[in-house]
């Protein structure tokens, strides 16, 4: 039988595997990257919101005219780059020509619109990745399948409406889905959510004084984790995390940030 001591060097690396594998339980979400001083949908952004030690990182993703995965908020590359022009207008190769930087900070110019591979690409397994789908079933159909591909399917929440959705479930129907079907019934969304089986919801400040502590209460029961978009208030991050959301979706990272993990070494919130 072998000595106690030589087990245990076997099983160093598969527990430093597990250490590092593991995912917060909540946190604060960078919408869009750290974009405080970074553009927003870039590698820049989202390099610095790994710095920071971001829990969740929420990036855009559309299809170029030639099908590719890039990441842009906006339908029109107006606001974020130095062209013009829709997007599904444009190739990959034009899209990549533009620069997605120096409106933000001249230091940044010539930073390019990634693709989704770029992204997964640099992302630690150690932060979970809100995936806001642009588009339709085809799109569903791509971005699943370079999740899988990319080999980050157990961190990616993929948030999208009923066309994107289908085009998911046509690739791997375990893939985890953010209902983002928001119809004109907040009630219907939530009850739609628990209804369908998805993993995630992303809610809004509701107008109603108190409600979100009954939603929160019927969401948790039914094993559904919640996103909440958004808030650039310490205030009122700390009294979301009280309610039990578990992602803030926020503009204002490094802020957020540092509040949250106070709140961290004070209690059990991770």
């Amino acid at each position: 039988m072998k000595p106690l001591f030589s087990i245990l060097l076997t099983l160093i690396p598969f527990i430093l595997i597990a250490q590092e594998m593991k995912l917060p339980k909540k946190g604060i979400c960078a919408h869009r990257g750290a974009t405080e001083n970074h553009p927003e949908n870039t590698l820049p952004a989202f390099e610095e919101a790994i710095r920071l030690g971001a829990q969740m990182i929420e990036f855009d993703v559309q299809l170029s005219k030639d099908g590719a995965l890039v990441i842009i908020h906006d339908d029109t590359v107006d606001r974020t780059t130095d062209g013009n022009g829709q997007v599904s207008h444009k190739n990959l190769k034009e899209l990549r020509q533009l620069d997605a930087g120096s409106w933000k900070s001249l230091q940044l110019k010539n930073t390019r619109i990634p693709t989704l591979e770029e992204v997964l690409n640099i992302m630690p397994n150690t932060v979970w990745l809100n995936v806001h789908l642009k588009g339709g079933k085809e799109l569903g159909r791509k971005v699943a399948l370079q999740i899988l591909k990319s080999n980050k399917e157990r961190q990616s929440v993929i948030a999208c409406g009923n066309e994107a959705f289908a085009g998911i479930q046509s690739v791997n129907k375990n893939l985890m889905v953010c209902n983002m079907n928001r119809t004109t019934s907040r009630d219907k969304y939530i009850s739609e959510t628990i209804e369908g089986n998805f993993k995630f919801i992303q809610l809004k400040k509701s107008r109603e004084k108190g409600s979100l502590e009954k939603e929160l209460t019927s969401l948790k029961n039914k094993d559904v984790q919640v996103n909440y978009f958004g808030t650039d208030s310490i205030e009122e991050m700390k009294e979301l995390i009280d309610l039990g959301v578990d992602f803030i979706l926020t503009d204002r990272l490094s802020l957020l940030l540092s509040e949250f993990k106070k709140l961290e070494t004070e209690s059990d919130y991770h």
